[in-house]
């Protein structure tokens, strides 16, 4: 495989109801398609295909890449909406490398949003039903007898819960979990979770990060100009982060608010071309695509460690080892995540147990490893998440004057998503 990935930006991460509240994620994902398309100056009806990727479904417009895509590019462009959990814009640009692969296209942009400021609230079996019979009935004593069995506790909203239908475990009790199996210590979750907002503030400070970022005119009047990832903080410390409430094991817990990554909104995207393309249209690419994995495990065991599974694989594939990568971008879902995947990828008996290797995969040096932060500090926009992973790497990759970047990201029902890029 060799796909040309030409560039990437998206729109600032921010805290879910604060700054892009009133943005769904179809606005978000037309905000950074747009700007996408003027970066890398390729006219909209150059694109062949649309991917893009998203996790809470908007039940009025489900195939959000459709309408993402008729507010972008020509209306006779396909589009088509993926999810894969907290890999869905990285299963986006997987998906559009195999239309290339296929011949189906030679351009393709891929992507994904998600306001997680508007999660649809649903409402119990008995109401939804009642709703459904009154609907049909042709009186008003049709429609009023419809409601007759309800309950006061049937007229209770569902609360929004992030679990596994399969164990109804929790990403945060996952990450508990696993933080108490594989004896990671509180102190290590808040040291990586201090060392993402350091990272993240240098990024924004010297402008690298600014640069993947398109600002955002905040609608009704558009006068608020968003920039900037909100939820760096610059000023947190170790006491602060040792102050904090474990969030979901109240008792003995280790998994905080502040080592785990935020709930978020935000959009990307990135461009994908074919070599034939890339030489015709006189296109620099940042990066190829050279290979991708994805991996799966019982969800009941350790839910977020499938980028373990997923790593070894896509080097595999590349006809790579870890020692030939220069960076490495890992989704931080939460602080015991990263650490427990990197704990499993530099283990002897890990290897030997769960992936058939006498020795060990390894890791980079952690200096090697989210160089500019991660999901703890920048934010998680679920759908959007692998578009900013993917395009940071690319161009840090430039920048350091790297040849090779792997990228991961861990995602619900026990999935492990990994890449291998190589510096054009």
């Amino acid at each position: 495989m060799k796909i040309a990935l030409v560039d990437g930006c998206r729109t600032p991460f921010t805290r879910a109801g604060t700054l892009q509240k009133t943005l769904s994620a179809i606005d978000l994902g037309q905000v950074a398609v747009r700007e996408l398309l003027v970066r890398t100056d390729v006219p909209a009806d150059l694109v062949d295909q649309l991917v893009f990727g998203t996790v809470v479904h908007d039940p009025a417009a489900p195939n959000i890449a459709r309408e993402v895509g008729l507010a972008t590019l020509p209306h006779d462009v396909p589009a088509v909406t993926v999810s894969r959990a907290c890999a869905s814009a990285n299963q986006a640009i997987a998906d559009a490398c195999a239309l290339i692969e296929l011949g189906h296209g030679d351009c393709v942009v891929a992507g994904g949003a998600e306001s997680l400021s508007h999660i649809p609230i649903t409402v119990s079996d008995k109401l939804s039903q009642a709703l459904v019979q009154a609907s049909r009935a042709k009186s008003l004593g049709g429609r009023a007898s419809a409601f007759s069995g309800l309950r006061p506790r049937d007229l209770v909203p569902r609360q929004p819960a992030i679990a596994e239908p399969s164990t109804g475990e929790t990403m945060g009790e996952a990450a508990e979990r696993m933080a108490r199996e594989n004896r990671i210590s509180r102190e290590d979750q808040d040291a990586w979770a201090l060392r993402s907002h350091q990272l993240a503030h240098a990024g924004h400070e010297d402008g690298r990060l600014a640069d993947e970022i398109t600002p955002v005119h905040v609608p009704p009047k558009y006068e608020d100009v968003v920039r900037a990832d909100n939820g760096v903080r610059a000023d947190t410390s170790m006491e602060a982060l040792a102050g904090l409430k474990p969030a979901f094991d109240r008792e003995h817990g280790t998994v905080t608010a502040g080592n785990a990554s935020p709930i978020t909104d935000g959009g990307g995207a990135v461009l994908l071309m074919s070599p034939r393309a890339v030489k015709a249209h006189g296109v620099t690419p940042l990066a190829w695509i050279r290979s991708f994995a994805v991996t799966a495990l019982d969800p009941g065991d350790q839910l977020l460690q499938g980028p373990a599974w997923a790593a070894p694989l896509a080097l595999e594939r590349a006809g790579l080892t870890m020692g030939d990568i220069d960076l490495m971008e890992m989704h931080e879902a939460f602080a015991a995540q990263v650490l427990s995947n990197l704990q499993a990828l530099d283990s002897d008996t890990f290897a030997r147990e769960h992936l058939g290797r006498s020795t060990k995969v390894g890791h980079p040096d952690p200096d090697q490893i989210n160089v500019m932060g991660g999901s703890i500090a920048l934010g998680h926009p679920f759908g959007a998440t692998g578009a900013r992973i993917t395009t940071t790497l690319a161009r840090e990759l430039g920048r350091r004057d790297g040849e090779w970047g792997l990228l991961t990201v861990c995602a619900a029902g026990g999935m492990g998503f990994a890449m291998v890029l190589e510096r054009a």
